[in-house]
């Protein structure tokens, strides 16, 4: 979820962002991170050792600047065991909860999610949309909810990059691309999956939404890299299979050009503003696409790309805007774009600022007060123009690789739309884009409903959620699961 109706923000808002440890390339760990101490590092073993009293510390000799902490909570779903925990970098510390699955824990499938914003807690997705349980009133608390991504899996929700929801930095430290957020979280799954030998070998779906469409490419790349590494130093590869990307900002250009579709054409509803408004709006187009093609693709030059990354915002985005529409939801009013449209994200907030709930989560004192979105995230994202960036090449090397891609769409969504999804799945540069660009759409079912279209080959699929906004589990719960089951199951829809 984007922290405001505008995604592309390229204001050169102050912000400290601090040069992170291998963040220039997410693929590469300076010589100096290993560690040599392989025959005496001692593995937690087993979830079982963990308790629900103290924190159980966990590291990995590879990567000796970083450890974790994890403990047994009992809170949302008491079905399953579930727990909290903290990946600590130093001064830095990323906040995460991991459900087990419902289902077999032993056997199923992991799946890492986080929300996108830049900056939005993945709270927001653990409450309001594939969690365990949902939330609706935050003196009553979380309720299971039979729609959580954990029916056949077992699940992370990860509070990252630093001073996102419960995470915080001691000394003002902030990340602020993509690239340093993709190391940290490369390391905590490699640490993860070698201290608890229960899931070694287990698959991984690397998922999230909105700005998860930058984010989860990268991050699935770091760990897929990192493979080499852990395979060189004797331990074992995660086992990564796929990635899945729900209503992503993945290609920037397509994202920018699709707003004159959703804006003034029946791509998803009647066009909503004037004639001559799109008018003028049609005209911006080619001027769009010529100047981000060259100050943004061919070459990156931050001035001219965020000059022209500024104009087709007001061009393109703000006629949309203007409309009080809600970006997420093209069918709605914006109740408050405070509550980034949903008033249900400020009871999430109230339930997480409660003392005996931030206790229950073993919440460190040192982490500030809980916002659903860090305006301060947002606002190193942004010095760094991280969202002008074309993703999509990142997800052509995963495919490439064998790794699975699942682009799905809910159809209501204006921000991150079906329309550039499509189109740069279409038109993305891979040995099997000829076959999944021959695929026609087809329909695809849910208790024998049409619940959307599809296309699919060789590993890549995209597919629409009819009436979904941009948080698709959240409109469509039973859908959002119908098709999540389906493909950790390697399974057509």
């Amino acid at each position: 979820m984007f922290t405001a109706a505008l995604p592309f923000v390229v204001s050169l808002a102050s912000a400290s962002v601090l040069s992170v440890t291998g963040a220039e390339n997410p693929l590469s760990i300076p010589a100096n991170a290993y560690g040599s101490d392989h025959e005496t590092f001692t593995r937690v073993g087993s979830l079982e050792a963990v308790s629900s009293d103290t924190f159980t510390t966990f590291s990995h000799p590879l990567f000796p600047a970083y450890s974790a902490r994890i403990k047994e909570t009992d809170f949302c779903d008491p079905t399953v065991k579930s727990y909290t925990g903290y990946i600590d970098m130093e001064a830095r510390h990323i906040f995460f909860y991991f459900f087990e699955s419902r289902n077999d824990p032993a056997t199923d499938d992991m799946i890492f999610w986080t929300n996108g914003g830049p900056g939005c807690s993945s709270s927001l997705g653990l409450f309001m949309e594939n969690g365990p349980c949902r939330l609706t009133n935050a003196t009553e608390g979380p309720k299971v909810w039979d729609h959580g991504w954990n029916a056949n899996a077992n699940i992370f929700f990860v509070d990252q990059p630093i001073n996102v929801g419960f995470s915080y930095s001691e000394f003002g430290e902030s990340v602020g691309t993509t690239e340093a957020a993709a190391q940290d979280i490369a390391v905590f799954i490699a640490m993860f999956f070698e201290n608890f030998s229960q899931f070694k070998g287990r698959a991984l779906h690397m998922a999230g939404e909105s700005y998860g469409g930058r984010y989860v490419p990268l991050f699935a790349s770091a760990v897929y890299d990192h493979n080499v590494l852990l395979v060189q130093n004797g331990f074992e590869p995660v086992n990564l299979t796929s990635i899945m990307v729900g209503n992503g900002l993945t290609e920037p250009l397509d994202t920018l050009l699709s707003y004159y579709d959703m804006t003034c054409t029946p791509a998803s509803t009647k066009p909503v503003v004037d004639i001559s408004t799109c008018v003028r709006m049609k005209k911006a187009l080619r001027r769009c696409e010529i100047g981000y093609k060259k100050w943004c693709i061919d070459t990156y030059d931050d001035m001219n790309c965020g000059s022209i990354n500024s104009f087709c915002e007001n061009e393109l985005m703000g006629p949309f805007d203007a409309t009080g529409l809600n970006p997420y939801d093209i069918t709605q009013q914006c109740e408050d774009i405070n509550d980034l449209c949903y008033p249900v994200t400020r009871e999430i907030t109230n339930y997480l600022l409660r003392l005996d709930v931030r206790s229950e989560l073993g919440v460190d004192s040192h982490a500030a007060s809980f916002s659903a979105c860090s305006d301060r995230v947002g606002s190193a994202f942004a010095l760094t123009q991280d969202g002008l960036h074309d993703s999509s090449v990142y997800v052509g090397a995963l495919l490439e690789r064998g790794v699975r891609v699942l682009i799905y769409v809910g159809t209501y969504d204006w921000i991150c739309n079906w329309v550039g999804n499509e189109r740069w799945t279409l038109r993305l540069d891979w040995s099997g884009r000829t076959e999944f660009a021959a695929q026609e759409l087809r329909d695809w079912k849910v208790d024998g409903k049409v619940a959307g279209k599809t296309r699919s080959a060789n590993g890549l699929a995209f597919a629409t959620v009819n009436a979904a906004g941009h948080m698709v589990p959240y409109d469509k719960p039973a859908e959002a699961l119908h098709l999540v089951r389906h493909w950790l199951a390697d399974t057509p829809l």
